[in-house]
């Protein structure tokens, strides 16, 4: 397996900053690979992140073409390994969700191996968003008044968010406060394009709030998962 799949990486300069790269999808269409340049540009993200991370395992070339020669009317067959750039969480759902992660670190500290190969595999942000209420309101302190009751009503959950926080590189928590979860990711977590190790690559992410697929107005392709009542997985 070639280190670049079908010789997509190439670089671009800048005019305020270093030499960057990028998986070309044109290169896909230049090497015969197939039609991309007709694809809906949401598969042309989809696409992109699979030439990305075509790793000749757990993605290969194949999955490449597949997704490369995508027909309107064709048949839904082939899982796509779709790997989105960060995960959208609200606090209904990121919460049992960190217990999990909590409890794969405490199984692994019971074997006496390193706890941190527990870490998730892209960017995970958790918006507190449906925790608040509204015991105070008409009065001008009533916003300072229903933020205090809320850290003091809660105050055990939140000791384990920060401790989250602090335990995993890639886990973040955006606190009551600042927003509604899809608002929080349209105004401050959205990017069109991410940037790491000096290579750039386009913005997606899966959510588990109802109105995820409003980032989808930025060009940044945002899908939804199925929530169950009590537990989330991904």
């Amino acid at each position: 397996m070639p280190a670049t799949p079908f010789d997509s990486l190439q670089t671009f300069n800048s005019d305020s900053g270093p030499v960057g790269q990028f998986f070309s999808l044109p290169q896909l269409e230049k090497n015969g690979v197939g039609p991309v340049s007709r694809l809906p540009h949401s598969l042309r993200v989809v696409l992109e992140s699979v030439l990305r991370n075509c790793d000749g395992e757990k993605i290969i070339e194949d999955d490449v073409r597949e997704i490369a020669n995508w027909q309107p009317n064709g048949s839904r067959v082939e899982e796509i390994p779709f790997v989105v750039a960060r995960v959208l969480l609200q606090d209904f759902t990121g919460v049992p969700l960190l217990v999990d992660l909590a409890a794969m670190r405490s199984a692994v500290a019971r074997l006496g191996k390193n706890t941190g190969v527990i870490e998730p595999l892209v960017p995970v942000d958790l918006v507190i968003d449906h925790s608040v209420q509204v015991d105070f309101s008409s009065t001008r302190d009533a916003f300072e008044k229903n933020m205090e009751m809320e850290f003091r009503r809660n105050r055990s959950r939140y000791q384990f968010l920060k401790w989250g926080t602090q335990a995993f590189d890639g886990f973040r928590v955006i606190p009551p406060g600042i927003g509604i979860c899809h608002q929080v990711n349209l105004e401050y977590l959205a990017k069109c394009v991410w940037e790491k190790h000096g290579l750039y690559y386009p913005d997606s992410l899966v959510g588990t709030d109802s109105h995820t697929t409003m980032v989808n107005g930025l060009s940044v392709v945002g899908v939804i998962i199925a929530i169950s009542r009590s537990r989330v997985s991904l």
